[in-house]
């Protein structure tokens, strides 16, 4: 795909989480417009998977470890041709296959049911392990969120990540500065969030996730990158595409009202 198709496709996927988000009446819409980018990039150009085929052995995987993003997953596999663009106007609806977070046992296209934060990275480790021990051919790619990072079992896990020198697996942190309790410098800081990664020893890229160029080169860069694992440190803006969302900490967790809605889609369309 083109980067104006990349960013054209993005701005469908925030689209449907503006839907999901709406329709459901609750949600979190903040982090799942920050990394729409970063999912469509992964999902139409760098991973190598098959809707048609969503369990095939020698797929990539994703473990989305901010479980609580899950519309952007989501919108992310209908675009991507999963399932129907039109379930999720069904998101967090009794009888839907779309949750509130993501469940590996029903939605096709996720691979491992997550949201408790900070465990998703250790199940991806895990994966990257299985991969080298059964000498396939899969990478594994993990999205933590900047807050998430403030838990223990992180760390953890990074350090068994370079440990085994995992560089079938990528982290990649959605660095949008912004919690559910406000600022992360006034929570609890985890700067300087590269310097950590490679302590643990990541391969580390910064980037604008915004930015298609950049956001390729990182991606190429892990490819390339052996004997360690990799960690994209992607610095993003919550709420990005809606102007009154951007930046904002109380969309962390909350959805739009009908006029609230209306704007939003609004915004997205001008961007369309």
């Amino acid at each position: 795909m083109t980067e104006e198709e990349l960013k054209l496709t993005a701005n469908e996927v925030r689209k449907g989480i503006i839907e999901g988000v709406y329709a459901a009446k609750s949600g979190h819409p903040g982090g799942s417009l920050s990394i729409a980018d970063i999912l469509t990039y992964l999902y139409f150009v760098e991973m190598d998977i098959d809707p048609e085929n969503p369990s095939k052995k020698d797929r990539d995987r994703l473990v989305l470890s901010k479980g609580h993003t899950a519309p952007a997953l989501y919108s992310t596999l209908a675009h991507r041709g999963y399932f129907d663009v039109s379930e999720m106007k069904t998101l967090r609806h009794v009888g839907s296959i779309l949750q509130g977070h993501p469940d590996m046992k029903h939605i096709p296209g996720v691979d491992m049911s997550s949201g408790s934060l900070g465990q998703g990275l250790s199940a991806a480790v895990g994966m990257a392990i299985a991969g080298k021990m059964d000498g396939a051919s899969y990478r594994t790619f993990c999205i933590c969120g900047d807050g998430e990072i403030q838990e223990g079992q992180i760390w953890e896990a990074a350090m068994m990540a370079g440990h085994r020198h995992l560089d079938n697996l990528c982290v990649i942190v959605d660095n949008n500065g912004l919690q559910i309790d406000g600022r992360l410098e006034e929570v609890v800081s985890p700067y300087p969030i590269e310097d950590k990664f490679k302590a643990f020893g990541f391969e580390v890229s910064q980037i604008d996730g915004h930015d298609f160029a950049q956001i390729k080169s990182a991606f190429d860069k892990a490819k390339d990158t052996k004997s360690k694992p990799c960690c994209i440190v992607a610095k993003t803006i919550k709420g990005k595409g809606v102007s009154y969302m951007e930046d904002e900490a109380g969309w962390h967790g909350k959805a739009p009202n009908d006029e609230e809605y209306e704007r939003a889609m609004r915004d997205l369309n001008n961007i369309g």
